[in-house]
């Protein structure tokens, strides 16, 4: 009987198995399978930022996300208007954030003429991304502009974790 039972604590194990890439700086590594085995007393779980990285395959090692918040609408509309060359209306943002609908719309009304529009659709993409899945409130139907000052440098995008 090991030390667990004996305190009458039953613990159960969740294994999570991925594969791994060959390192392209290392020419010895092969790549394979790794296991995250994770012990979990009943009734708790934690799973950390690493395992959430790991188990989607998320990059860990790029520029990290960070900036001021400004609530100034007058900061907000120049942002808009530099990021996606429309101004925004105050009806379609709510204190620091915008309506994601608002973007959608802008998504859909874009012709896909240049690289310039491209860009912007991307953009709008991104944002919707960020608004739902990735950080989306209460809601569902904003999303906090800080996100978009990491938007300007469009060829940046890729180096953030």
């Amino acid at each position: 009987m090991d030390e667990e039972e004996e305190m009458g604590l039953s613990l159960w194990m969740l294994t999570c198995d991925y594969s791994v890439p060959p390192n392209r700086y290392n020419d010895k590594s092969k790549g394979g399978t790794q296991t995250h085995i994770f012990h979990l007393s009943i009734g708790e779980c934690a799973v950390t930022l690493e395992d959430v990285a790991i188990i989607l395959d998320l990059p860990m090692d790029g520029l990290s996300v960070t900036g001021m918040t400004m609530s100034s609408f007058d900061a907000l509309e120049e942002e808009c208007l530099y990021q996606f060359g429309v101004a925004l209306r105050k009806s379609d943002c709510r204190g620091s954030c915008i309506k994601l609908t608002w973007i959608r719309d802008l998504k859909e009304r874009l012709q896909l003429t240049d690289e310039n529009s491209i860009q912007r659709y991307v953009k709008c993409h991104i944002m919707l991304l960020i608004g739902t899945i990735l950080f989306g409130d209460k809601s569902g139907t904003f999303v906090h502009w800080k996100f978009l000052s990491l938007l300007r440098d469009f060829g940046s995008i890729r180096q953030y974790s």
